[in-house]
């Protein structure tokens, strides 16, 4: 099997000024995860590595960078899945941790658990020596100022939320073991002790070797509503490619509970998909030393020699 990694850094309408940045960022992932692959790693690695990536970046809603709830806070949620044992961890509500997707395999790993969240997480992560960070080294300027300006009588939370997605990632290894790992911040100004879609299995994420991998962004409680990640892996076992399962996935929520997406998805074969129904999404990969990348509508751009932008 050829290995192949696919990475997202949120679906929305990202702004001008950032469009590049997130291009390097999801470049940079995509080429994190596959370098595990190339020398012998598991997709189960390489997909928590290429998710570090994005969540050590500020520039994307995930570990630094986070949007704050409603208190001014960070609270986060990540989950990964193996798609060879269909284990899956999870943390949800966590904080003063700089990588969450690592704490989410920690679960999956140590625990009996598929999901721990807020006190439980932050005590288990204490018990296998997770050092805490510091919210305010987590917090970045940008994040502080979109939380002030949605404390203002009549502000739009929900509009500022654009480009502001989840992360994750999706990989096929060399003995056609699958995975999937998704991570983020939430929304912004959301209520304290808001869950969304992430850290659910078959919503946020879901693995399995026997048909693909799939991590979503959009908005949680919508993805939630139709299970959209299971809802893709459903309609490739139905003999779907998984651009078709994809298209046919978003458009399905978008008729049935009016609201948008993205996905990113590998078969057991090791065909590949990112489709997104906003107007942009941030997405890379690689396979055969060749990396890809895009940000718009049907518009990607090939890179040789696997050197980022």
């Amino acid at each position: 099997m050829r290995p192949v990694i696919v990475v997202h850094g949120g679906a929305g309408v990202i702004v001008k000024e950032y469009e590049e940045g997130y291009r390097a960022g999801v470049s940079l992932a995509a080429l994190k995860g596959f370098e595990v692959m190339k020398h012998g790693g598991s997709a189960l690695k390489s997909v928590e590595e290429a998710v570090i990536v994005l969540e050590d970046d500020p520039l994307f809603n995930a570990g630094h960078g986070s949007v704050l709830n409603e208190e001014g806070d960070i609270e986060m949620d990540a989950i990964i899945m193996d798609g060879k044992t269909l284990r899956s961890g999870a943390v949800s509500a966590v904080r003063c941790i700089a990588n969450p997707i690592t704490l989410a395999r920690l679960v999956m790993e140590k625990t009996d658990h598929m999901l721990l969240t807020c006190k439980g997480a932050s005590l288990f992560a204490k018990a296998q020596g997770i050092q805490e960070v510091p919210t305010e080294k987590l917090i970045t300027e940008r994040s502080r100022e979109r939380w002030k300006k949605n404390l203002l009588p009549g502000s739009n939370p929900l509009a500022c939320q654009l480009g502001l997605g989840t992360v994750g990632a999706v990989a096929i290894d060399a003995e056609g073991n699958l995975a999937c790992a998704t991570s983020t911040g939430g929304i912004t100004n959301k209520m304290v002790g808001r869950v969304g879609d992430t850290a659910c299995i078959g919503s946020g994420g879901y693995a399995d070797n026997a048909v693909g991998a799939v991590s979503t962004t959009g908005h949680g409680e919508s993805i939630m509503k139709v299970t959209l990640a299971t809802l893709i892996l459903h309609r490739i076992e139905q003999g779907m490619s998984p651009e078709e399962a994809s298209d046919t996935a978003l458009d399905y929520m978008k008729t049935r509970v009016n609201s948008f997406g993205g996905v990113i998805v590998v078969n057991h074969k090791g065909e590949w998909a990112a489709k997104f129904s906003t107007k942009q999404m941030s997405w890379a990969v690689v396979q055969d030393d060749q990396l890809q990348c895009g940000i718009e509508q049907g518009k990607g751009e090939t890179l040789s020699d696997n050197k980022p932008l």
